[in-house]
């Protein structure tokens, strides 16, 4: 095997994203390239999963043209109930890989990101233009579905409601209910009508379980001895690139970088080195950490790091505040890149 010998840096990245590539970005992650609704596997143990599937399926007919006899075709049957669903549930018990299997089976055009592409994009492009280029979309698949502050609860439900007036349909995965959204971030309250004008939208359904990432690796992120980080780091990267980086070093670069891109920060990467990896001070620089953690799983970036296993950089004081959530699915991750 070929071993990439000379790292780059993260830090030495300084990625420049148009809103134009920022589209070209809205597509399922790679790991989820291959999902559909018949390779869902639903736990016996958690009948939800099982309800969730035939939901989806049933969600998903709505874009079925079933053809009639002779020299006639009808037409394309109007999709019954809301134009939205929304996935409620745990980390690791398959709503990515059942949003992705919709987008699947959406005609063209469709997209499909996270919560924050979607705002970077409106960001990038401006309010009008990003509905523009959404209105008419079979599909807007919206993966961690999260509201962190007032504007953005404002921008996506005004966007939401004139992409489903254009025709769209909406499907959301999340681990908070669409009413509860802000909850413990913001004052939810001040804003709470905007936020039922979006829940209203949506068929909740509700999905328990296991975090399938847990179910085969227990215990934390796995940490290296110092000094062996290059080492390992350009194992795993085989022929690909990789990084090598002081992790506090990372930690400054990605305030100067912003989270939308995130994206072509990590592009073309096998793997990542973080040496010197220490608990986090700063909730802004933990979102920030949290934002990067998600672009390399979706990804599928290995991550090789000394000092603090990575799963443990999130005080007490963080998980037991607003965000829990959001750390809690950062910890899963790192586990699983790190294993």
């Amino acid at each position: 095997m070929t071993v990439a010998v000379n790292p780059g840096s993260l830090v030495a990245r300084a990625p420049r994203v148009s809103g134009t590539e920022m589209a070209s970005y809205l597509l399922p992650p790679r790991q989820f390239e291959d999902s559909t609704l018949d390779n869902y596997r639903p736990d016996p143990d958690y009948p939800s999963q099982a309800e969730a599937l035939e939901a989806m399926r049933g969600f998903a007919s709505g874009w079925s043209a079933p053809t009639g006899g002779g020299w006639f075709r009808r037409a394309k049957r109007a999709p019954a109930g809301k134009p939205g669903v929304y996935l409620d549930g745990g980390f690791g018990v398959g709503k990515t890989h059942l949003l992705a299997a919709l987008w699947h089976l959406a005609p063209a055009p469709r997209y499909f990101g996270t919560f924050i592409e979607y705002t970077a994009l409106v960001g990038a492009l401006g309010y009008r233009e990003t509905v523009e280029l959404l209105s008419g979309a079979s599909l807007i698949a919206i993966d961690e579905f999260e509201l962190d502050d007032p504007g953005d609860t404002m921008v996506m439900t005004r966007l939401l409601g004139e992409l489903v007036a254009s025709g769209s349909r909406i499907a959301a995965t999340s681990n908070t209910p669409p009413n509860a959204l802000g909850e413990g971030r913001f004052a939810a309250a001040d804003f709470l009508r905007e936020i039922h004008s979006m829940a209203a939208n949506f068929d909740v359904m509700r999905i328990d379980g296991l975090d399938y990432r847990r179910r085969h690796i227990e215990g934390h992120a796995t940490a290296v001895p110092a000094g062996q980080v290059a080492a390992r780091a350009a194992e795993l990267a085989g022929s690909g690139e990789w990084t090598l980086d002081a992790f506090p070093d990372v930690i400054a670069h990605l305030a100067k970088v912003h989270p939308s891109r995130y994206v072509k920060l990590i592009d073309d990467l096998s793997a990542v080195g973080l040496e010197d990896v220490a608990p986090l001070a700063s909730q802004t620089d933990a979102l920030r950490f949290v934002a990067l953690v998600d672009r390399l799983y979706d990804a599928q970036v290995r991550v090789v790091a000394s000092g603090t296993p990575l799963d443990e950089v999130f005080g007490d004081d963080m998980l037991a505040g607003g965000y829990r959530k959001k750390y809690l699915r950062a910890m899963s991750r790192l586990i699983a890149l790190t294993s």
